[in-house]
């Protein structure tokens, strides 16, 4: 530490601007944040990566700054940091401003980006921007490209014709995962169901690997991991055929198959539904009495999301073929009704209705006025006596309400009557072995998860690299020829597509060279922000994705930060697409992100969440002009724990930049007095030291605890606390009588641990007050001992007979003997004329002397 008896008397001015200013200026022309690859341990913290559609937004700094001051003590804390940034620059807003401002995407996207990226630097960000990533950089999204043609190549690429969730705002095509609570992900509108030829990804094909291994992302929120198990869906149960009935009843050669997880209740079927998509509805119905009712519930379906259609909250629509099946068990014809709550996506589009045991069928079963005979009961349901033992069906309808689908006694139920059903119970079993034996039956497992759909008909995308040849087919585009890019100077406001550029499409056919059309679709951009943290690990790779070794030194991502509403979309695709690419030699690694932090959302001061339609965005700036990034960063982090919402407070923010003027003005008085390189002795201290020196680790250790659990809010109370301890012993100690080791150690540490929340404030007291060369960045985190923590004696409450009679000072490890003795001595003139009984003694608390 410096001379600074020029600053005697007089502290100087806590300038934020000009501070803020300096330091990202120096921190810039040192690289002080670049990945060093020294071997030192590594730890790669990374927050997801933004869409630039504009400035960033309050939401933006909270997530940022959470993971700016994780990767700042970790670096301190001797690990050797990745910190990257970049930009998931593709997507639908970007190509829907650039209609609405009659401009080009890439402009209005690498604006945004620039402006992002200058309001990055003002909030002082520790990124190694030279690792900076642009989705929609060509260098980029070549590897994207050349990842779809090694998917091709293993066989996980399909394009086949089947129904889609249409949005006809987009005008576009979604993925299952982005219909959320039925409408768009991005618009809100409510999809059409319509029938495309679409490129997929089959995530299915990992789909237990994916259920499995969420068991190992223990640092994953337990609601998260408990999405994805509910979304990959995986279901046991049995595949069952039941045969078409001709015209006279009996069973056909064409067999249909359902997916149950309930077998046991086939004695209970009463009809027989298929989706509206199912390819032989039409079959059924062309040309009878019955086409017109049953194309009524198939436009019904297409209007409707495959999410509003499954609801038990939504009214079904249902329409009878005039057809039946034969039920196997039992060979009681079941009706075919077409029922747009049944789906293709899920089973196989067909399935056997019974009432009894599902809500969704006891519904459709009451408003079509069908059977719903019971085949399992509670002992306690007042039809059970007269039907406990029962074999054949004799009762067709019950007084219920609802559905029984719990577990229970089956009843009319053939041969399987009287034993426990439910399921994987020993009546299932049974059913299916009584069917497996005429290979009517086969156990069988079934995910709710359906394969990706990626492919996008707007032109702000990835190109898909495939040709469509009249003589070969569809082929891929070879890989010395990617990318595969997109043409500039689309009149998008005038409708103009990918399809309609000639220029765009028209190629030759890689393998034959005859004329040939270039695939239009552009990948769905979730296949951009899939692989993005890889390819920070090798950024400027210009041979591959990522190099192994880069991947081994820094995958997976330690420390990985962003909003609950990526629970299944972008998390489940990033562990889909490592599994790939570690499936094809890329990587090692079996999950792309150890550690997951879902930060809690930013509203405003009434509780209303921020949005610019509602014009209650607080913007970064507006609260840097006024108090500087260092003020926002400690409020966004004091105000609540990270993953808990909060309403945005200006007097917060006011209090917390009032708190680091105090800790400036005491970091600089303590720092007139200190002796550097010297350490504090609890021996040679007064009163008043001791008990800073005490707080100084006390707090120190709370402090260090509470970083490492991410409760940021509690480590800055701690700061706060050793801040008016520093100001309770500068205020007790005249300046020529303040002890210079303990000035040095309390201003040090201060500083040290306050530096990742607000490191312009840090350094520039490093360097002015306390005279350190470089950057608090670069220093060790302080070590803290806390033999040094325990106080001179406590105070011990002494009560006579439950009242609190006295208070005594005693050593903190004092035995039990000299508390006692210590507390008798203390009430003696309480206890005159009376006979001790006894003494209870609470260690370090109290003593309580029972009397007569």
């Amino acid at each position: 530490m410096g001379d600074h008896s020029e600053h005697e008397g007089r502290v100087p001015a806590y300038d934020a601007g000009a501070i803020e200013e300096k330091w990202q200026r120096i921190w810039d022309e040192r690289g002080l944040f670049r990945a060093a690859d020294d071997g030192r341990p590594k730890k790669y913290v990374l927050e997801m990566f933004p869409y630039p559609s504009g400035d960033l937004h309050m939401g933006h700094a909270r997530n940022y700054t959470i993971g700016d001051a994780m990767a700042r003590q970790a670096h301190m804390q001797g690990f050797d940091v990745l910190h990257p940034i970049g930009f998931d620059a593709f997507g639908l807003p970007a190509e829907n401003a650039a209609i609405k401002h009659r401009t080009q995407p890439a402009k209005w996207t690498y604006g945004n980006i620039d402006q992002a990226v200058a309001t990055m630097r003002r909030m002082g960000f520790s990124y190694d921007y030279d690792r900076m990533v642009r989705t929609c950089d060509p260098s980029y999204y070549r590897w994207g490209q050349y990842l779809f043609l090694k998917m091709w190549e293993k066989g996980l690429v399909d394009r086949r014709t089947s129904p889609v969730n249409w949005c006809p705002t987009c005008n576009t095509v979604l993925a299952n995962e982005q219909v959320t609570e039925g409408r768009c992900w991005r618009c809100g509108t409510v999809p059409e169901r319509r029938e495309l030829t679409q490129w997929y990804l089959k995530i299915t094909d990992y789909a237990e690997e994916l259920l499995d291994d969420i068991d190992r992302l223990d640092r994953w929120p337990e609601r998260v991991r408990q999405m994805q198990r509910n979304w990959i869906g995986k279901s046991e149960g049995a595949e069952i055929d039941f045969a078409l009935a001709d015209a006279s009843g009996e069973p056909t050669d064409l067999k249909i198959t359902v997916f149950t997880t309930r077998p046991d209740t086939l004695f209970g079927a009463s009809f027989f539904l298929l989706a509206p998509e199912y390819p032989l509805v039409h079959e059924l119905v062309d040309g009878t009495e019955y086409e017109g009712a049953v194309q009524e519930v198939i436009d019904i379906a297409e209007a409707t999301s495959a999410v509003d259609r499954q609801s038990s909250e939504v009214e079904k629509h249902g329409a009878f073929t005039g057809r039946y099946m034969v039920n196997p068990v039992n060979g009681r014809l079941l009706p075919i009704w077409v029922a747009d709550y049944v789906i293709t996506d899920y089973g196989t589009g067909a399935v056997m209705g019974v009432p009894c045991g599902d809500e969704r069928d006891f519904q459709f079963a009451r408003k079509y006025g069908l059977p719903v005979p019971p085949i399992i009961l509670q002992e306690d349901d007042p039809l059970f006596d007269g039907l406990s033992g029962q074999e054949d069906l004799v009762v067709t309808d019950v007084p219920w309400d609802h559905a029984m689908d719990a577990e229970g006694v089956m009843v009319q139920s053939g041969p399987i009557t009287g034993m426990r059903g439910g399921k994987r119970s020993e009546a299932a079993k049974a059913v299916v072995d009584l069917l497996a034996g005429r290979g009517l039956a086969r156990e069988a497992v079934n995910f709710r998860l359906r394969d990706w759909l990626i492919s996008r008909q707007r032109y702000w995308g990835n190109p898909i690299p495939a040709v469509h040849c009249e003589h070969c087919g569809i082929v891929p585009v070879p890989e010395d020829q990617l990318p595969v890019t997109l043409p500039e100077g689309l009149d998008l406001a005038a409708g103009e597509t990918l399809a309609e550029c000639p220029e765009f499409y028209e190629t030759t056919c890689p393998v034959c060279g005859a004329p040939a059309r270039r695939e239009t679709d552009t990948m769905d951009t979730f296949t951009d922000s899939s692989w993005y943290y890889l390819r920070y690990c090798d950024p400027h790779n210009d041979h591959e994705p990522v190099g192994r070794a880069a991947a081994d030194r820094w995958m997976p991502v330690d420390n990985y930060i962003g909003g609950i509403e990526h629970a299944i979309l972008h998390l489940l695709y990033s562990r889909f697409w490592t599994k790939v690419m570690r499936d094809l030699g890329m990587v090692s690694c079996d999950e792309p992100f150890t550690d997951l932090l879902c930060q809690g959302m930013v509203k405003d001061e009434n509780g209303e969440v921020m949005s610019k339609s509602k014009g209650n965005v607080v913007a970064p700036a507006s609260v840097i002009e006024p108090y500087g990034a260092d003020t926002m960063r400690l409020a966004i982090l004091f105000i609540a724990p990270p993953e808990k919402d909060f309403d945005w407070d200006p007097q917060a923010v006011a209090g917390c930049n009032r708190f680091l003027k105090r800790a400036w003005k005491s970091v600089w008085e303590a720092s007139c007095s200190a002796t550097p390189g010297a350490e504090p002795s609890m021996d040679a201290l007064d009163d008043e030291g001791r008990k800073l020196l005490r707080a100084v680790h006390r707090l120190g250790i709370k402090c260090t605890d509470d970083y490492g659990r991410r409760q940021y809010n509690t480590a800055i109370s701690a700061l706060m606390e050793l801040v008016n301890a520093g100001n309770a012993y500068l205020a007790a100690t005249a300046p020529g009588e303040r002890d210079g080791a303990l000035m040095a150690r309390y201003a040090h540490d201060l500083v040290a641990m306050l530096s990742p929340v607000c490191p312009h404030w840090a350094d520039e007291l490093a360097s002015e007050a306390l005279g350190m060369e470089g950057s608090m960045y670069d220093e060790p985190w302080p070590t803290f001992d806390a033999d040094l923590t325990r106080e001179d004696t406590v105070e011990i409450v002494v009560q006579v007979l439950g009242k609190i009679r006295a208070r005594i000072q005693v050593a903190p490890d004092a035995p039990r003997e000299e508390l006692e003795r210590a507390a008798l001595e203390a009430v003696a003139p309480q206890l005159e004329g009376k006979d001790v009984v006894k003494v209870v003694v609470v260690p370090g608390k109290l003593v309580n002397v029972v009397a007569r």
